[in-house]
């Protein structure tokens, strides 16, 4: 009888023990991060450290980061780093983490690899992105509204930028009169042409800036403001940087994201692949307007993007 107790016990203890992998199979074990930059070099790489650190305090796990992670080289040094740590789901800050993560994930099975913005995945490779395409419509609206000389200006980083064609469709279908400028530098080694860029826009009397990149989007503010000429802030709400002259800003909540992507990992949810998220998400959203923007214009936009998230529609005067 007491052996037969003694067996007991310990079969319990081993379903007990083996009922606890089984529920923890898949789950969270400990999170990193890889930036391309410092946390502190700008609004975007805050962000995702931000996010970070929501999930670590939310799941109660280890979180890691490594910053200046930019070769395959430094990825492949980290990604081991991280898993002799535990960490079985690794975020990249950034879309040059695609093609690495795409490259090395076979060699890790139990992690899965997410990033942002950028054409690769598979099973255990995630690209998170934000409809720029919608960003940059409703900033063009915003624009041609309050454009004084109907002369509105984007710089992009990149020519492939969905914010390009959405600026220049919402600009058309608030004004149809207004001139739209585009320019991009397609490389970001070459960040200091965007000054160029913005002088001959200036030049050519524009008078509303969209710079579609955390790389320079606060030094085009800060251009503005001396030219007495207004911009729409990207990523974060960018209005502390020049309060008279920033309109708005298309605002990604990216620390949000973190935590939504976690939580579908945690859940066994998340899917491999190209996820995209928008207005109707919660995930992106205009900030306070400018007091120089006009009343009902506000209200205006309000409707325009509150029924974009009811339909998922932009507007057109088809």
């Amino acid at each position: 009888m007491k052996l037969m107790r003694i067996m007991l016990v310990f079969l319990c203890i081993t379903i007990i023990i083996t009922g606890c992998k089984q529920d923890n199979e898949n789950q969270i074990q400990n999170v990193g991060l890889l930036l391309d930059g410092k946390i502190e070099d700008h609004e975007w790489n805050k962000k995702g450290y931000e996010g970070l650190r929501q999930i670590e305090e939310k799941f109660d796990v280890d979180v890691y980061y490594k910053e200046n992670n930019t070769t395959e080289k430094d990825v492949l040094h980290s990604v081991d780093e991280f898993v002799k740590n535990g960490v079985n789901l690794i975020f990249g800050h950034g879309n040059i983490y695609g093609s690495y993560f795409q490259e090395i994930e076979e060699l890790y099975p139990d992690v899965h690899f997410v990033y942002f913005n950028g054409g690769y995945s598979n099973e255990h490779v995630t690209s998170l992105n934000f409809n720029g395409h919608a960003m940059g419509f409703f900033s063009g609206m915003i624009a041609a509204e309050m454009s004084r000389t109907d002369k509105v200006g984007m710089i992009a980083a990149f020519e492939s930028q969905p914010e390009i064609e959405g600026f220049y469709e919402g600009a058309a279908f608030h004004n149809s009169e207004v001139e739209i400028h585009v320019n991009y530098i397609n490389n970001l080694d070459r960040i200091g042409e965007v000054t160029d860029i913005y002088n001959e826009m200036l030049h050519n009397n524009v008078d509303v800036f969209y710079p579609v990149s955390y790389s320079f989007s606060e030094r085009i503010i800060k251009k503005a403001e001396t030219d007495n000429a207004y911009a729409i802030g990207y990523i974060a709400d960018q209005s502390d940087i020049a309060p008279s002259t920033v309109l708005t800003s298309t605002v990604q909540q990216v620390e949000q994201l973190y935590e939504i992507t976690a939580e579908q990992f945690n859940n066994n949810t998340l899917e491999g692949g190209l996820l995209v998220y928008d207005f109707p998400d919660e995930l992106l959203s205009l900030s306070d307007f400018n007091t120089r923007v006009p009343e009902r214009f506000q209200i205006y936009m309000e409707n325009v993007i509150g029924e974009y998230k009811k339909t998922g529609l932009l507007p057109s005067k088809n």
